[in-house]
């Protein structure tokens, strides 16, 4: 890590922009002075350098939205586009991504990281960008990328309390997260839904209104010549199954409310839906994971609605990192445009820690939440809570012994290839070189 601003310009002037020795230790020593320095300047310098470098090098934070679009219009289809959630060791993980990708001609893979998530592992928009950005420069890929913001979620009790202000909240996260190059940005209003009212309409009107003011406001901040990918969001997960109807109800209300704010602004290109599954998996009490009745129909129908009536991609899959391994090919097979993944991959990492350090964490978890341990046993307020842990155990994460760092690393990276596979990504680098 650099101590002060002169010694990493000077570190960087000795390499002089060249590509081997950047990929370097002088790579290494930008993105932990970028994460764990202590002088803000120095921090957004280091931050600053990583975009420098990577534009450079032709490695460009893009939106995936033209891509949809065309899967949307039936030109391009049969693979499911994987976004992955990175909660700890960004860097490391993402530069074994990059080394899939490179090895198997993949160009359609997003990463995200959801509202949440950039509170409890400590990570805002701009240092989850950098750290992207620095891995694929690293690993010597080039092109376009996809960073996201995952679940930009209303706070239901906030928004309760009151709407303009919890909507400005999400605003001004947008856009954070946008001038950091998350150039696809996923509004969740689904937290919204009121199904005591009387008609499909009035449940999503919250849902449809509140998406589409957030629609008309990315317009206006987008950086000229992008389109950001938008997505929407009609089930929250972890409720009741979405539906067709529900669906449609959600778009004739959510494309009335934005040609009302603007002639012919971009809509949406995807929408998230319920299928029966919960973030993270719902575990038993003996720390096992149910087993999950996952609706594929749903998955079919609104995906084959969405293209055939409104020009979208289709539906997305939320929750399914945990799922049955034997499912995973039957996602591009029903027309799902997307998938999120993130909770298996904290629990590769879990599984692979020394014990001394999982058990440090254990006791934190206890004590820090003690209050919310309620009717639960010991296995299940674990499992629930260790995504929290993250954010305080971050720097001994990223610092872990290379022998336990690469132990992990091995298994995310045969887990990636897997998913990848039966997602059938390999060999989309033509897709997105064609229409992004």
């Amino acid at each position: 890590m650099y101590k002060n601003i002169d010694e990493l310009n000077n570190a960087l002037k000795k390499v002089e922009m060249g590509e081997e020795g950047l990929r370097g230790d002088v790579i290494d020593n930008l993105i932990y002075t970028a994460v764990f320095s202590e002088e803000r300047q120095l921090k957004e310098e280091a931050m600053s350098s990583i975009r420098d470098i990577a534009k450079a090098l032709k490695i460009i934070p893009a939106s995936i939205h033209n891509l949809y679009m065309a899967i949307g219009r039936g030109e391009v289809g049969g693979f499911t586009v994987p976004a992955i959630n990175i909660r700890g060791m960004t860097y490391d993980i993402a530069r074994r991504v990059f080394r899939i990708a490179l090895d198997k001609n993949i160009g359609a893979f997003i990463f995200e990281i959801a509202r949440s998530e950039m509170v409890y592992t400590h990570q805002r928009p701009s240092e989850y960008a950098a750290a992207i950005l620095i891995a694929a420069i690293k690993e010597g890929y080039r092109g376009p990328l996809f960073i996201q913001g995952d679940h930009f979620q209303f706070d239901q009790k906030r928004y309760a309390e009151d709407p303009e202000a919890e909507l400005k909240a999400i605003k001004d996260l947008t856009k954070e997260a946008i001038d950091s190059g998350f150039y696809n940005i996923d509004i969740d209003a689904s937290t919204l839904v009121d199904y005591s009212r009387p008609t499909l309409i009035e449940q999503q009107r919250e849902n449809y209104e509140n998406t589409a003011r957030l629609t008309a406001f990315i317009r206006e901040i987008e950086p000229n010549g992008i389109t950001i990918s938008v997505g929407g969001e009609i089930g929250h997960i972890g409720g009741k199954n979405s539906t067709v109807e529900e669906f449609d109800a959600f778009m004739q209300g959510y494309l009335k409310t934005l040609s009302r704010m603007g002639k012919d602004l971009p809509g949406i290109s995807k929408i998230s839906v319920q299928t029966g599954t919960a973030h993270g998996g719902i575990p038993l009490p003996d720390g096992r994971l149910a087993n999950v009745r996952l609706d594929f129909e749903v998955l079919k129908n609104i995906s084959r609605i969405a293209r055939e009536r409104y020009g979208l991609s289709g539906a997305v899959q939320h929750g399914a990192s945990t799922l049955p391994d034997e499912l995973f090919d039957r996602f591009p097979k029903v027309g799902t445009s997307e998938i999120h993944l993130a909770t298996g991959f904290q629990n590769i990492i879990y599984d692979n820690l020394p014990k001394d350090l999982r058990d440090e964490m254990y006791e934190y978890l206890k004590e820090e939440f003690k209050d919310s341990w309620k009717g639960v046993t010991e296995e299940q307020f674990i499992y629930k809570m260790r995504k929290r842990a993250f954010g305080p155990f971050k720097k001994r994460l990223w610092t872990l012994p290379q022998e336990i760092k690469k132990k992990i690393l091995d298994a995310l990276e045969k887990r990636f290839e897997f998913l990848f596979e039966r997602l059938n990504v390999f060999n989309t680098r033509p897709y997105v070189e064609e229409y992004i």
